[in-house]
């Protein structure tokens, strides 16, 4: 009788696992690239600064109602990524998980703009916010597997140059159809609601993304994963994950403290609105200029990050945000500032906000790539879905406060200290980076 073969060692396991993965690359580097292209494009035209924040403000007069809204969406995602996190750290496939959560999420962006078309007033506006939540809820899961993901088929020196690829063609992209979005869609009130149009828009492209990622991709099985765990158990394990690695924790602060100065961004338009008239065609042409820092700036970020490593961009873009809001701060004080006709650009104030609006698309492009990509790099693979989990949870619990918080202090204190106190928490962000996170490449091997 032939004996069963033996089972291949840990050492022989993890080779095989490197083996599946570089020889899946290309076609894995696709996968990540269309989802990034088409998907995430989706994703930047619906949640950008200006349409939404714009949107929700026609329905409701009222900053807060806009904060409320941006508020709703983050406090969907506060829990749920610890509990999508134990749902997904014990099993070798990953994918079929983040397809649901996936497409439970665009079914709420579907809701967003079926809501615009059939939908009028208080039930509108009330049922934005219900869809909102959802978004949020499932975003924290999705958010958690799709990173969980990206980490098992990429290898660290890609993730730059595969984040930057995706975010420069899926950056055009977006620039272009803002672009469009604004001076068509909305200024003609196409289907008799531009902005529900923007956002159905937005519903096609996510799931074109998504459907191209389960086309292509190939998950291969680890080697190991962690038990399968009762949720409390894991929350009891949190103290013991910080402990391990210092910088992780100090880097979580940061991420935190620059999610915080993120408390201005529904009002950086209204802010803009003071000085320029937000119809279609201005909300198109800072809309581009947000999204289209993705095409111009993505690719530097990138690169920098896969040769000097995350640290040195997430700096840099702390430090760009914190001159994009002094400078959308400072540009109305220049002569010629006011909202004007409809329809008018004046290259003097207006210019000034349109540069200010490229900046701040560039610094989050630049945000959103070091930390979601540096998150990665610290501890053993096992934890890496409990470490997005965690970040992921506090930024969704900042980001949740942070707009509500916006539009009370805009409301009663106006838009200097709301801005003031943006600028602050991306001021301390920056430092505790600079003094207590190291460099995690430095530790591994590419």
């Amino acid at each position: 009788m032939t004996a069963p073969p033996a089972a291949p060692s840990p050492e022989e396991a993890e080779a095989a696992y490197e083996r599946f993965v570089w020889k899946n690359l290309p076609r894995n580097f696709a996968g990540h690239f269309m989802h990034g292209m088409l998907g995430m494009t989706g994703f930047r035209l619906f949640n950008a600064p200006t349409f939404l924040p714009a949107y929700l403000h026609l329905l409701s007069g009222s900053d807060f109602m806009v904060g409320l809204g941006q508020s709703l969406q983050q406090l969907g995602g506060v829990v749920s990524p610890v509990i999508g996190a134990t749902q997904i750290e014990h099993r070798k496939r990953v994918l079929p998980v983040a397809m649901l959560m996936g497409t439970l999420m665009r079914v709420q962006i579907l809701g967003v703009a079926l809501a615009g078309f059939f939908l009028h007033g208080t039930a509108a506006l009330v049922a934005i916010l219900f869809f909102l939540f959802l978004l949020g809820l499932f975003s924290g899961p999705q958010s958690v597997a799709f990173q969980l993901l990206l980490a098992k088929v990429i290898p660290i020196a890609r993730r730059g140059r595969l984040q930057a690829l995706r975010n420069v063609t899926g950056g055009a992209i977006a620039a272009a159809l803002a672009w469009f979005a604004g001076r068509y869609l909305i200024q003609r009130n196409v289907l008799g609601n531009g902005y529900s149009t923007t956002f159905l828009l937005a519903f096609v492209l996510t799931s074109l993304g998504l459907t191209a990622l389960r086309l292509l991709m190939r998950e291969p099985e680890p080697p190991t994963v962690r038990e399968k765990a009762r949720l409390v158990d894991r929350i009891r394990d949190f103290p013991a994950l910080f402990a391990a690695d210092r910088s992780f924790a100090f880097f979580m602060l940061a991420q935190t403290l620059a999610t915080a100065g993120r408390v201005a961004a529904p009002f950086y338009i209204l802010f803009a609105g003071h000085s320029m008239a937000l119809d279609g065609a201005n909300l198109g042409l800072v809309s581009l200029a947000f999204l289209g820092a993705d095409t111009v700036t993505n690719m530097g970020w990138g690169f920098a990050g896969d040769r000097f490593g995350f640290r040195s961009t997430f700096i840099a873009s702390l430090l760009l945000w914190i001159a994009a809001t002094v400078l959308l701060v400072v540009a109305p004080m220049f002569p010629g500032a006011g909202p004007g006709a409809p329809g008018g650009f004046d290259l003097g104030v207006h210019g000034l906000i349109f540069c200010a609006f490229f900046g701040l698309g560039a610094a989050q492009s630049g945000f959103q790539m070091s930390s979601q990509t540096m998150v990665l790099e610290f501890g053993v693979r096992d934890d890496i879905a409990m470490r997005l989990a965690l970040t992921t949870t506090a930024q969704g619990a900042m980001s949740a406060l942070g707009p509500l918080a916006g539009g009370i202090i805009a409301s009663t204190l106006g838009y200097s200290v709301l801005f003031g106190t943006s600028i602050s928490f991306l001021i301390v962000a920056l430092l505790v980076l600079i003094v207590l996170v190291d460099e995690p490449r430095f530790r591994t091997v590419a």
